[in-house]
This record gives structure tokens, sequence and C-alpha cells, in this order.
């Protein structure tokens, strides 16, 4: 914070009172200097919601312990979590018509009908039957679904059948079923970043499976945080090192690759990334596409939008959108991997 001194006139007569004066200046500049040399890196990390986590943060004590962060996944997880058998989210996808939603739930539902719009379609939390379908769901398979199968998942999908009346979240068919991992982990990440500055903590940064939101710098130096974007590799098990290293002065970063999740079906990759409106395996020139903006939620969820798209709508899109930025990794017409990105994307 910048320290503005109102300088007076000061007669010759009191020089005595600048003497004194001087000296309580370097005192209080001094204990600044000391202060903000008191800072100390905490780290906490775990494995979460199918995940590793990480959280760095800079303060002069301890302020957070990894069993208060281990009780708002728990929370988290019971409200958004397919994989948890007494979560709120089963409950609404094995209810006849709905129910009544918690904070949780409803704030996450709430912004993905928004982004259901927006993107035309192109994120749909409904597309769990579609997903269950192709053996990326809770029960894993590796059978491909038939054209009936396919179709059936169809009828029982789309967010123009799902409603939202006050804190009730309500279906107009009972085989329809939502699925928010595609902006439940960015969620939780700004959940544990509330959490966070509700405990005086400025300066830190959050990750949970490669989702990510920074504020602040690193302390005592003031440093800017960086970050570094994963390289794709055609082997899913395999670290294949960092394509790009950014700079981050604060906001969101989150990416969505169909290059760690498919089915080996003979020679092709079937990605675990789903069209909703053909509920087949998204098929365009797009490798990764990462994500900035101000929240977590929301660049989880439209990094979902942009690699549902191919290159030139996915840029169409960002144009319509301020304060998102994205960069792209894709393979041209004669199969070489090159990258894009939006223009703000590296300031």
């Amino acid at each position: 914070m910048s320290r503005i001194l109102n300088q007076s006139k000061i007669l010759v007569r009191r020089n005595t009172l600048i003497l004194l004066i001087l000296p309580f200046l370097l005192i209080l500049f001094g204990c600044k200097s000391r202060k903000s040399q008191s800072y100390s890196k905490f780290q906490i990390s775990g494995f979460a919601q199918g995940t590793s986590y990480a959280i760095s943060y800079y303060a002069q004590e301890a302020k957070i312990s990894s069993q208060s962060i281990d009780r708002k996944f728990l929370e988290l997880d019971s409200s958004l979590s397919i994989y948890k058998s007494f979560s709120l989210i089963n409950k609404f996808n094995n209810s006849e018509t709905g129910i009544d939603m918690d904070e949780h739930l409803h704030k996450v539902v709430q912004r993905s009908l928004r982004i259901w719009k927006e993107s035309d379609g192109v994120f749909d939390i409904s597309i769990l039957p579609i997903v269950e379908a192709w053996g990326f769901g809770v029960k894993r398979h590796s059978n491909q679904p038939t054209d009936d199968e396919i179709k059936k998942a169809l009828s029982c999908s789309g967010s123009d059948k799902l409603h939202i009346h006050g804190r009730r979240l309500i279906k107009e068919i009972p085989c329809l079923k939502i699925d928010v991992n595609g902006i439940a982990q960015g969620y939780s990440v700004d959940v544990i970043a509330d959490y966070l500055e509700s405990q005086g903590i400025q300066n830190y940064l959050i990750e949970i499976g490669g989702e990510i939101r920074v504020k602040g710098r690193k302390q005592p130096g003031n440093e800017i945080m960086r970050i570094g974007i994963e390289q794709p590799s055609n082997d899913k098990d395999e670290d294949s090192g960092i394509q790009k290293i950014i700079e981050v002065k604060g906001g969101s970063i989150t990416t969505s690759g169909n290059y760690r999740k498919y089915i080996q079906n003979g020679s092709k990759k079937l990605s675990h990334l789903m069209a909703p409106k053909s509920g087949r395996p998204i098929n365009n020139e797009l490798i990764s596409v990462t994500v900035r903006t101000r929240n977590a939620m929301s660049a989880d969820g439209y990094d979902n939008v942009l690699i549902g798209k191919d290159l030139e709508n996915a840029f169409a899109f960002l144009k319509k959108h301020k304060g998102l930025e994205a960069y792209f990794i894709y393979q041209d017409e004669k199969g070489l991997v090159k990258d894009t990105a939006s223009v703000g994307f590296f300031k």
C-alpha cells in the first residue's frame, strides 16, 4: 500500500521537532520492512475429488489446516459428486421429479444453465446418460454403444428439461440425470479461495486437478506467480512436460483436453468429451484449451465450451465474451501440432 506523507511548512525554530520526527519515520518504515520479511510460504496438499490438490499461501503464520480443507472437500462432495452415493446430486438423479438444492448445487446448476444457453447447448450438464452409455460414468466399460443406445441416452438428456424454481431443481422426465464434473472442480477452487480469504490470506495459489486460481504475489519478494501449461502426450499415463510457462497476476486458469481420458477403438481414440447434441465423442482439431478469466467456475465451464467447437467458432465465441481469454493446442490439416491464443491471454 502506498503511503502519502503530507508535509506542512515548518518554521526554522521548530527544527528540533523535525529531528524528532525523522527517527520516528525511520523506525516506522523499518518495522514495515521487517514485517514484510516475516512472511513465510505455507503449503497443503493431498488427494480429493479423484485427483490431487495443492494450496500455497503466504502469511506471517499458519492460518489453515489440512483438516479444515478436508472438511471443505467433504462438504462439496456431499453436494456435487456423482461418485458419492449419498450426495445431493445423486439424490436428484435418482428422483422422479427433483429435489431441493443446497447452496453449492444451486450455484453450480444456475451457472451451468447460463453457460448452456450462451453456448447453444455445447456445454450441457444433463449429459450423464450419454457419458454412461460410452463407459465414462461411475461404472466404467469399454463397450461402444449402439445407435439405439445413443438415441435412448439422448432422449434422457437436454438442459431444456431442467428448471429451477427458487431452491428446487425440477426435471421434466425421470430418466434425466446431471453430471457437473465439467464445472464443479473450478467451483471447488473458488470455494477454497473464498475460505482462504475469510482467514485473512491475500496471497495464494490453489490448484485442484490442474484448475488454478491465483491472488497476490509470492512473499516477501513480491514476485509474480508463474504456472506451466502441460504439453499434450500420446500416452495418457505419461507426464509430457511443459508447453508454456505464463505469469499470473490474478484470476483463474483451467484446461480441458481430450488426450488424458479416452477409449481406444482400433486405431482411433474416442475422447471422453461428449457432444451433447450428437451423443458422440467430440471430433475436431482441438487437443486442449486453456482458459483465463476472473473465477475458476466460469473458466472451467467455458473451457468445455471452447473445446467443443472448432477453432474458428471458438475464437468467434471469445469475441463475444469480454474478460475471457484462451490458449489452444490443435492439430492442423497435415497432422502437425500447433498452438495459438487470443490477444489477451499472455498479458
